[in-house]
């Protein structure tokens, strides 16, 4: 059953779901998972399908989007990193005080951006008790220089320097298309339109912003500090827009209990439909069952 809801983050109103399995019993609580979209996703495009195959195996399941995103409050489509850190432990917070859930038993799961974000948020919220990071990213400049030639990537840098001094200045960011920041393969291209075409939240323009927001977020950086609890990172051997590389260099720097799952002959958009969609859900499930049972023993 899924319940819109809305709740708070450093003061701003945001818009979720929480989708309970049909099967809770009154007053028994289960453990909840919050899910996070990516560098430009809202809560209703991939998620929901996330959402309903937790709810299958027995969890709590909560979608929403950042600020300035979708049906929420704020400035517009920023990316905001460390902001959607505290969006997510609101998040969390939020869904520890339904009725249905186990306030003790909360985990996380990111895809993409938000594979990104979930780590950050397990580094420094103790209150998360497991981690599932998919075709996430490690390291903002490594990544946005990987997918680059040279010359891209220096006029990149270039740009952005002269938007840094336009935000000083007169207090905004120059828009640009998307595309131009979230440099696509052309599979990830054809996929991503696909599924943003028929969502009135999909955006095709972003600030520029986001080139030094993306630099300087690197949850590479605090990903050891997650042990002793469980992580688990979910990558493609084909992801063209996300090299493996993040998840496996995140991988290499976490502490245990950890997994790394490399799903072959697939990339990046390709994790939401199926036939790697199950495959993904599957390693995510057993997880959280090993690590996170939805029910007390």
């Amino acid at each position: 059953m899924k319940t819109p809801v809305t709740f708070y983050s450093e003061g701003v109103k945001l818009d979720g779901d929480v989708y309970v399995p049909d099967d809770v019993r009154p007053r028994e609580k289960r453990a909840g998972i919050v899910l996070c979209h990516g560098y430009t996703g809202v809560k209703d495009i991939y998620l929901p399908d996330n959402a309903r195959a937790l709810n299958k195996a027995g969890y709590v399941a909560m979608v929403f989007d950042y600020k300035g995103w979708g049906a929420s409050d704020g400035p517009r489509t920023r990316l905001a990193p460390y902001s959607r850190v505290a969006d997510v432990q609101a998040a969390l917070t939020f869904l520890g005080t339904l009725p249905q859930v186990d306030p003790q038993r909360l985990g996380i799961y990111g895809t993409s951006y938000g594979g990104a974000t979930v780590v950050w948020v397990g580094a420094v919220d103790p209150r998360v008790r497991c981690v599932v990071s998919v075709v996430g990213i490690g390291n903002g400049r490594r990544w946005m220089r990987s997918v680059r030639r040279p010359d891209e990537f220096h006029d990149l840098l270039a740009r952005a320097r002269q938007d840094r001094a336009r935000r000083a200045v007169e207090g905004k960011s120059e828009f640009v298309a998307r595309e131009e920041i979230l440099l696509p393969d052309r599979q990830s291209a054809e996929l991503g339109a696909a599924a943003r075409r028929n969502n009135p939240n999909a955006v095709s323009a972003i600030p520029l912003e986001y080139v030094d927001d993306t630099l300087e977020f690197n949850p590479e950086w605090v990903v050891d500090k997650i042990a002793p609890r469980p992580l688990l990172f979910i990558t493609t051997d084909d992801d063209r827009l996300v090299p493996p590389e993040e998840s496996i260099e995140m991988y290499t720097r976490a502490g245990e209990p950890k997994k790394l799952v490399v799903l072959k002959g697939y990339g990046h958009y390709e994790v939401y439909k199926e036939p790697a969609f199950s495959e993904v859900m599957q390693a995510t499930v057993a997880w959280y069952r090993e690590h996170l049972p939805a029910k007390r023993a």
